[in-house]
């Protein structure tokens, strides 16, 4: 008998995970239940044990809104498991703490509030670890056998979208008894698949794209559920399992991940291109376009090259500013994959908290806009970068 193939994403982010309930809802409801009861002690206790699935307590995550939004993101990044948060830093919280005690290594540059976490947070707990840019790999075989257990990395990295190669790092890893994890949140499930590359565990801030629309605060985790397991009890005993109702509008959100991924992709390529050609933008940084160092990697690594661009203006941080107030359909606001768009100088949001020093040894220039490109015409975004770039005040 031929085996059924495997579903396609789209009609994974629609159906896996809902569960129909007695009245025929098509998908799951929304259990608000912070406990629930149970017949018996003994059926009690099968939920308790782990002997049989169940809902027990909402902080544990053992609620049914909850649960079937996990089983939904498991399928989008082929996991056996996954793990809903309240936030992406949650996620990456008990990420650390399960599995980096022996001593962490984050790759590339990274979101501002996690290079605090480790920089600054972990190693007052005694964890430690180091930061490496892209350009000083040839120092991770060296942590590794001093027993580093834990990789981690962004792909594409944010603001300057670099581009790892997470096949080759896995390896790497691997080699040593390491774990890679990888954060996935700037390219999503449906241009990147990291686990199927080799990555051991994967990561999202799920505000971003998975919930696309900039009403909604959570995290996920996902990857084989051996791992997951390890993860859930930093989970239930620091408070980071999202509420019922936000685990409903995610699951709700990602509905439409797959449609609303491949317009921004689109969307973006074309404004890369068009600013590519402006003669003020000293380059454009965009894993789509050739001239991007990490082009290659990217095209064999993922299937799409993501809603986000980093643009750098032929100016300094005040004129670049002033471009920035001068945008009419880009809102100035952090934050990313939500269906409108939104610009920011990372060295006022994201990385604002890094000194000088430390922002330009990333290449972090106040000279960047970071774009993160939504649905409205591409044609009308782009006319509104130009207005905004050719105004005669500079």
């Amino acid at each position: 008998m031929k085996a059924k193939s495997p579903q396609a994403l789209s009609t994974r982010c629609v159906h896996a995970g809902e569960a129909r309930d007695a009245h025929g809802s098509p998908h799951t409801p929304v259990y608000t239940t912070t406990t629930f009861a149970f017949p018996s002690t003994r059926a009690l206790l099968d939920v308790v044990e782990g002997l049989k699935p169940g809902s027990l307590y909402t902080r544990y995550g053992l609620n049914p809104t909850i649960q079937s939004l996990e089983a939904k993101l498991a399928s989008l990044e082929g996991a056996e498991a996954a793990l809903a948060f309240s936030s992406g830093m949650g996620a990456e919280a008990a990420l650390f703490l399960a599995y980096g005690r022996n001593g962490i290594v984050c790759l590339g540059d990274a979101y501002g509030g996690t290079l605090e976490l480790l920089a600054d947070q972990l190693p007052q707990l005694g964890i430690r670890t180091t930061l490496l840019l892209g350009d000083e790999l040839e120092r991770l075989d060296e942590l590794l056998a001093d027993g580093y257990g834990l990789v981690f990395l962004e792909t594409p990295t944010n603001p300057v979208l670099e581009i790892f190669d997470i096949q080759a790092l896995a390896g790497k890893a691997h080699a040593h008894g390491a774990r890679l994890a990888v954060d996935n949140t700037f390219a999503s499930p449906v241009n990147q698949q990291p686990l199927a590359l080799g990555a051991d565990l994967v990561v999202h801030s799920a505000t971003k794209y998975l919930g696309g629309h900039s009403d909604i605060t959570a995290g996920a985790l996902m990857g084989p559920a051996e791992l997951v397991a390890s993860v859930a009890g930093w989970r239930k005993n620091l408070g980071t399992a999202p509420a019922p109702e936000t685990a409903a509008m995610l699951a709700r959100s990602i509905r439409t991940l797959v449609v609303r991924v491949r317009q921004q992709n689109q969307n973006a390529l074309a404004i890369a291109e068009a600013m590519e050609r402006h003669p003020r933008i000293r380059r454009v940084l965009y894993p789509g376009l050739a001239s991007h160092p990490g082009h290659a990697v990217a095209a064999d690594q993922m299937s799409g090259f993501g809603g986000m661009l980093t643009i750098e203006i032929d100016a300094d941080t005040s004129a670049t500013s002033a471009v920035v107030d001068r945008l009419q359909l880009f809102a100035i606001a952090p934050s990313l994959g939500g269906v409108e768009s939104l610009a920011t100088q990372p060295v006022t949001t994201t990385h604002h908290g890094l000194s000088d020093p430390e922002r330009e040894r990333r290449g972090i220039s106040g000279s960047m806009i970071r774009l993160s490109v939504g649905l409205e015409d591409a044609q009308d975004l782009i006319a509104d970068l130009e207005q905004a770039l050719d105004d005669p005040r500079g």
